[in-house]
């Protein structure tokens, strides 16, 4: 492994590092100016870089913009007394791993130090692999069924209608539908019918003529028209207004219809696609929804699964949209750990497929360094899944107890508090390779109060070489 380089003209600065570093058994090599370590990137590539931001000659931000040209792949750590916003975001626009305020404690700097370290190896070891995503992606059985109607709807003008729940990809399948259908090289037209407003609705579909009514300066072609020949898709048909279910139902019928202020029927040769989260069958008891509509557009039910029904799908969506950001962005494609991985495969995602596409643009964005670890997710998203998983294990403590009280055990606390207290050590342990100072961190100790605990529960048998 390559030496970790500090820069910083503070001598007590690189003081500290040298001492935290030597203690942890980490290689480094410290520099008092930018210039000083510029002169040595030319011919030497360290593993990572923890450097001052403002410094006598060259700041630590050309010392970025070099090392990043050089050495992509080399996480950079800036540090600066001047934690105000353009140096923030100077750094991160320049491609920094992370942004270190100083003062900052030695214990949660050498913890990212290590962070880094275990990324920058990960890079060298594993390359870089792009291969092109089908249109629409799913492993899962129930995806499988999807795309086995689509297939089967491939050679048909048969009306569709989709359901599933918000975020599923209902715009997505009815696309795929069209592209593979005889009229895939005519339009594919998608309309919103609950984002546009009743008032405006009929026109948008239907088009209108000059004069129709006030701001109709020009005759204007609806949606009808301009999907003549292909494919019109009707998002969110379930809130679509009465009187307009009425048209659309004769438009269906007919074949045909009028624009606005216009006397001339015109011809609609479209396929029509429609969608809806809504249960329609509901609504057409509720007597929200027109029956003889319904039973129109409900030719082919074809049924989007919800994310929580595909879960094994998770991590190749999270792949595929995080590649996606990142070309988006022109950045590096952040990877998740595996035990991140298994976090996020095992949460609900209400907003389904595009809440999960979201989040891998926020990580994108906001996670620091390339390899994402759960702690680096969205706080909202652990704090929901953690209230969850409170709860399970809260009830299986509860349960723990009552057995003992009825099998009439007492001093519990004396048997059941130790039993606790080694679970959580030894899992922060297992969790950071025996790194007791990551470990105390995350269990909110102080570095002696977990050596102390260590010894009292009789896990120093666990004791980590590197952390003595």
């Amino acid at each position: 492994m390559k030496p970790v380089w500090v820069i910083d003209d503070d001598r007590s600065i690189r003081w500290v590092f040298e001492k935290a570093l030597t203690r942890e058994n980490i290689a480094f090599r410290t520099f008092a100016s930018a210039d000083e370590a510029l002169g040595m990137l030319a011919s030497e590539a360290p593993q990572i870089i923890v450097s001052d931001i403002r410094m006598p000659g060259e700041s630590g931000l050309k010392l970025l913009q070099q090392a990043r040209e050089r050495y992509p792949h080399v996480p950079v750590i800036i540090m600066t007394a001047y934690s105000d916003l353009e140096s923030a975001v100077a750094a991160f626009q320049g491609g920094a791993y992370e942004y270190l305020p100083k003062p900052f404690d030695v214990d949660h700097a050498v913890e990212l130090i290590r962070r880094a370290l275990e990324e920058s190896l990960r890079q060298d070891a594993v390359p870089e692999a792009a291969e092109a995503a089908p249109e629409i992606l799913g492993q899962a059985p129930a995806m499988q069924e999807v795309f086995r109607v689509i297939g089967r709807l491939s050679q048909s003008n048969t009306t569709v209608l989709i359901t599933g729940e918000s975020g599923t990809g209902k715009e997505l399948v009815a696309s795929a539908l069209h592209r593979h259908s005889p009229r895939a090289a005519k339009p594919f037209i998608a309309i919103n019918t609950a984002a546009i407003p009743k008032d405006l609705l009929e026109s948008e579909l239907f088009g209108h003529e000059r004069g129709a009514f006030t701001g109709a300066q020009s005759m204007r072609r609806g949606r009808f028209e301009q999907a003549d020949g292909g494919t019109l898709f009707l998002d969110e048909i379930g809130d679509m207004p009465s009187e307009l279910q009425t048209w659309l139902l004769r438009v269906l019928s007919d074949g045909q219809f009028y624009r606005v202020g216009g006397h001339q029927p015109i011809k609609a040769n479209v396929r029509v696609i429609a969608a809806t989260h809504q249960d329609l069958e509901a609504r057409v008891k509720q007597g929200l929804f027109r029956e003889d509509l319904f039973h129109r557009l409900n030719v082919i039910r074809l049924r989007l699964p919800a994310l929580r029904e595909r879960r094994e799908d998770i991590p190749l969506l999270v792949r595929h949209f995080l590649a996606k950001s990142a070309r988006e962005l022109g950045v590096e494609a952040k990877r998740l750990s595996d035990a991140a991985l298994k976090f996020l495969s095992a949460q609900d995602f209400p907003g389904n497929v595009r809440q999960l596409e979201n989040l891998c643009h926020w990580l994108t964005v906001m996670a620091p360094g390339v390899n994402i670890e759960v702690k680096d997710l969205p706080s909202e998203l652990r704090i929901a899944a953690g209230a969850a998983i409170e709860q399970n294990w809260v009830s299986a403590l509860e349960r723990e107890v009552a057995d003992a009280l009825n099998r009439g055990e007492s001093g519990l606390m004396n048997v059941l508090g130790p039993q606790f207290e080694k679970a959580l050590i030894t899992r922060a342990l297992a969790h950071t390779g025996g790194r007791r100072i990551e470990a105390a961190n995350l269990l909110g100790f102080g570095r002696n109060t977990l050596t102390r605990k260590i010894q009292e529960l009789g896990l120093d048998s666990e004791k980590d070489s590197g952390d003595a």
